[in-house]
């Protein structure tokens, strides 16, 4: 074996040895498409978006809560259709116990007109959301916190400190008939923590589609 085939294959080796032994590849750690965002436990960044009603909004609206169930979702994935009267319902729910809904919209809305700030409102209108529902224009909030996909959960609890993460996924498993759920994720979070414990399921695999990301 010649110098250069032997260096070709310590390259090899090393860089296998290190995608195996967990190590992040420079360009998936810089990769927009694949934020690595926040873990559970970790402590939730602040933020201030337009809501439909052209008021700005942001975790400091909700300093009287306890928590908040933060859904990155928009108007055009089926997912997030799907999960519209489910995402009403959590709030519906929850927010009177201290943990409303703030539902974002990272998609570019070049890519995904449906997304635009209008249509939005449309939506918001249409489906009477009694939550605050903004928009990520610069998608800075979904590429802080990790999202991925629409819809993508993040359970926030309020502390001395700021918020902390107790949950991120799915809300719950099965997206397509919301009467044959068996485990409802975001609920059953948002109970334990009513109950001043830790979810019992901290994290799961999000269904839906994925974030329309800004080209360039």
């Amino acid at each position: 074996m010649n110098c250069t085939s032997l260096r070709t294959l310590v390259v090899t080796l090393t860089l296998f040895l290190g995608f195996s032994s967990g190590m992040v590849s420079p360009l998936h750690a810089q990769n927009p498409l694949a934020p690595d965002g926040l873990k559970v436990g970790d402590q939730a960044p602040d933020f201030t978006l337009k809501n439909v009603d052209g008021k700005l909004v942001g975790l400091r609206s909700f300093v009287d809560s306890k928590g908040v169930i933060l859904v990155f979702t928009c108007n055009h994935c089926p997912y997030s259709v799907k999960y519209e009267d489910r995402i009403i319902e959590l709030h519906n729910t929850f927010a009177t116990k201290g943990f409303p809904v703030l539902a974002v919209n990272p998609n570019d809305t070049v890519i995904v007109p449906e997304d635009a700030f209008t249509k939005m409102q449309e939506r918001a209108s249409e489906k009477k959301f009694p939550f605050p529902y903004v928009i990520d224009e610069t998608q800075i909030v979904a590429k802080k916190y990790g999202a991925r996909r629409t819809p993508h959960v993040f359970v926030l609890l309020r502390t001395r400190t700021g918020w902390t993460v107790e949950y991120i996924g799915a809300i719950d498993d099965n997206p397509d008939d919301a009467s044959k759920t068996e485990s409802k994720f975001v609920e059953d979070a948002v109970n334990a923590l009513l109950k001043n414990t830790k979810p019992e399921t901290a994290t799961t695999k999000a269904i839906g589609c994925t974030i329309k990301w800004k080209k360039g």
